[in-house]
């Protein structure tokens, strides 16, 4: 084994260069920047940049263009009935976004409980063709500032086709009894193997890492102390961060995506006691929560099929309905591989997509009765803004299609626009939190979602009966 690498795995990247440079002046983040990217990564950015301002430009020249194209569709009842519709959605989303903002300035993370009040818990590391990775995964969740006596470490090999089982060997010779290891017969699934996890744990609380993460040391501490503080508290969803976001594009531009998706959104949802979905990459249940919808989880179907995606979700639903509170630890932190290329990324949201089209089919059957004590139109509304996203998907890309053949220079400059105007509150939270730099990420990815990765929802609801892992066989790198 090549105890060098793995080192370098375990301890170099347990806190990413994005919480270290915060510390730097604005020019020594520009340099590190520059020293760092490579020159299509400041092809990328610099490329956006052109695009929007000159799209700026362009509707400056064009905006009499504009004018007539608005005088045409009121001219017509379709044009006068898309806009009546599109301004209600925009009234709406815009009165979401307020409202969503005004419950993330009232979040604030629970701090870690005593080390006596510690619950139990067991750590579930499911892993498939994972290689040498796991190994740092399991050696950063022994490094846990965590009673050793509260925790359990299981590590399950998922039947991996690669060297996995030989470094969960190895983390089993250096951690000796702290961590339990097991390999499935075959390779069954990842809710199979947390499944496993579930039926063998004796934790007061399950705690689920991906096992191409790495925790900080205050981790787990922080993620469990909700279940002290709050006894309705069924689950935590930690806070995730891209691992290998130095160099390549698409992990940069995720980086920024999930900072707004977990520390601005999971924030407010969980003033509402309501986050819609705990990550496999960091996620804590309490058992008896657990224990209360296991069977109906490893059962799970849809039209028919076995449901071999969506676990993280599809717990979260379930204990979400039980009546427990679901809630966002800032505080605690994983951070976690996430496809370097185009391929891997839109399978990844593909298999998100059907995922959250599922679910939202199952939260309609709860979320409008008297499923838990206390205030519930919160909950009500962040499945309704969801609900709609997906509704609404079929007549934006329709008219997105229609728009580019029809109006091919009115539509770029004016999504460019868009983009530059609703890209800059993710660009100003994330350089607020994190650096400044980095924080211009958000344009790109904007750009790349919105021209490259538009179909991901009406293919996902298209297509929301398939099963498959889909970024299971891809390379890790």
């Amino acid at each position: 084994m090549n105890t060098e690498n793995t080192t370098k795995i375990g301890t170099e990247k347990l806190k990413p260069g994005i919480t270290n440079t915060k510390k730097k002046s604005f020019f020594s983040r520009i340099k590190h920047l520059i020293e760092n990217a490579n020159a299509w990564g400041i092809f990328v950015m610099g490329s956006t940049f052109v695009l929007m301002f000159g799209s700026a430009y362009l509707a400056y020249i064009l905006q009499n263009d504009f004018t007539q194209l608005h005088l045409e569709r009121r001219s017509t009842m379709i044009g006068l009935i898309f806009m009546i519709v599109a301004a209600a959605f925009f009234v709406f989303k815009l009165s979401f976004f307020v409202y969503t903002f005004v419950r993330f300035l009232k979040y604030k993370a629970i701090p870690s409980v005593s080390d006596k009040e510690l619950p139990t818990v067991t750590v579930i590391v499911p892993a498939y063709n994972e290689g040498k990775q796991v190994w740092a995964t399991l050696k950063s969740l022994a490094n846990s500032d965590y009673p050793e006596h509260k925790v359990q470490l299981l590590a399950i090999d998922d039947g991996s086709k690669d060297d996995t089982w030989n470094w969960m060997l190895e983390a089993k010779k250096e951690l000796g009894d702290r961590v339990s290891i097991c390999q499935q017969p075959k390779n069954m699934g990842k809710r199979h193997a947390l499944y496993r996890g579930f039926k063998e744990g004796n934790g007061e609380i399950f705690v689920t890492v991906d096992s191409d993460s790495i925790v900080d040391k205050d981790t787990l501490r922080n993620l469990v102390s909700p279940f002290i503080v709050d006894e309705n508290c069924g689950a935590v969803a930690g806070n995730i961060r891209v691992l290998n976001n130095e160099n390549k594009i698409l992990p940069k531009m995720l980086d920024v995506s999930f900072a707004l998706s977990f520390e601005f959104v999971r924030s407010s949802e969980s003033t509402l006691n309501s986050v819609l979905c705990t990550p496999g990459a960091l996620a804590a249940y309490r058992a008896t929560a657990v224990f209360g919808c296991l069977e109906a989880w490893i059962n799970q179907t849809f039209m028919g099929q076995a449901s071999d995606i969506g676990e993280d979700r599809a717990m979260t639903n379930m204990i979400l309905k039980q009546g427990f509170h679901v809630l966002f630890q800032r505080n605690a932190f994983a951070y976690t591989n996430v496809p370097e290329k185009y391929k891997g990324l839109y399978k990844m949201f593909i298999r998100w997509g059907r995922s959250n089209v599922r679910e939202n089919i199952q939260m309609s059957k709860y979320v409008f009765t008297n499923f838990r004590k206390g205030p519930k139109a919160g909950t009500r509304l962040l499945f309704f803004s969801q609900f709609s996203r997906i509704v609404l998907c079929y007549p934006f890309v329709l008219f997105m299609l229609i728009f580019v053949f029809t109006h091919p220079l009115l539509f770029l400059s004016s999504t460019f626009i868009s983009i530059l105007v609703l890209s800059t509150f993710p660009v100003i939270f994330y350089a607020k939190r994190y650096t400044l730099v980095e924080s211009f990420w958000a344009y790109s990815y904007s750009v790349l979602y919105t021209f490259g990765l538009f179909w991901i929802t009406p293919y996902a609801i298209a297509t929301a009966s398939r099963s498959g892992w889909l970024t299971r066989e891809l390379p890790q790198k």
